[in-house]
């Protein structure tokens, strides 16, 4: 199969830089304020259904995390949670926001190879605020040509931002390590879709792979995928 790919688009969480980590070390120091109201593993139940329940009011990222976590608090203490505990969890999440980026091994070497001779975009979700400070932060905004923030991945919404900067989707690659956002819908839409998978993932990305998708990849690293688009050409 002839590849003819002009634009390359990456994911940023978790493709670009950690992320996930740090979800879980503030989860694991949620169930330690709340020890003695719940077991870890119920209150990280019922953490996670608060986080699905309330993706429709806040969407993703760290302030719809730290509301749910507020809101399982009160659920789990039956309102009797301390304030000095709302404190902590609060701080938590203000220290997320504040965290800096560390970038996944190979990312600028990559990008920048790849950027010589493609169009570069940048398609993550979450809060705006946080994912403009974390773009900053990287070091890596100059490789990009378009950097687009949505509130989630669908297959119209990839459409619309191949239409947007005018490429084809058969000419449009995405790559990140969310077989749900990044690989699946993207495919749907017409595009190339390769994972690269991290060793942490959210528990509402979890899906499974296309593996007899004509236009799917999965690579170990990104520093596999200038090599990988080679093979395909």
């Amino acid at each position: 199969m002839s590849l003819k790919l002009n634009t390359i688009a990456f994911d940023a969480d978790d493709t670009l830089w950690q992320n996930e980590q740090f979800f879980r070390w503030t989860e694991a120091r949620f169930a330690e304020l709340l020890s003695d109201h719940a077991e870890t593993d119920h209150l990280t139940e019922r953490l996670h259904e608060a986080e699905k329940r309330n993706l429709g009011h806040y969407g993703f990222g760290i302030k719809g995390f730290t509301l749910s976590m507020i809101e399982t608090a009160i659920e789990v203490t039956d309102q009797k949670v301390p304030a000095s505990v709302i404190s902590e969890i609060i701080r938590a999440g203000q220290e997320m926001l504040s965290h800096p980026i560390e970038l996944l091994p190979g990312v600028e070497e990559t990008v920048g190879a790849l950027a010589e001779n493609h169009h570069i975009l940048l398609i993550t979700k979450g809060d705006l605020l946080d994912q403009e400070r974390k773009l900053a932060q990287s070091g890596l905004g100059e490789l990009f040509d378009g950097v687009e923030i949505v509130s989630d991945k669908k297959a119209p919404v990839y459409a619309e931002i191949f239409t947007r900067h005018k490429v084809a989707p058969e000419a449009a690659m995405m790559v990140g390590n969310s077989l749900k956002s990044d690989v699946i819908p993207v495919l749907e839409a017409g595009g190339w879709g390769v994972h690269v998978p991290h060793d942490l993932t959210w528990v509402f990305e979890h899906a499974d792979p296309p593996v007899n998708h004509p236009r799917f990849l999965e690579i170990p690293s990104l520093g596999a995928l200038p090599e990988a688009i080679d093979r395909l050409r």
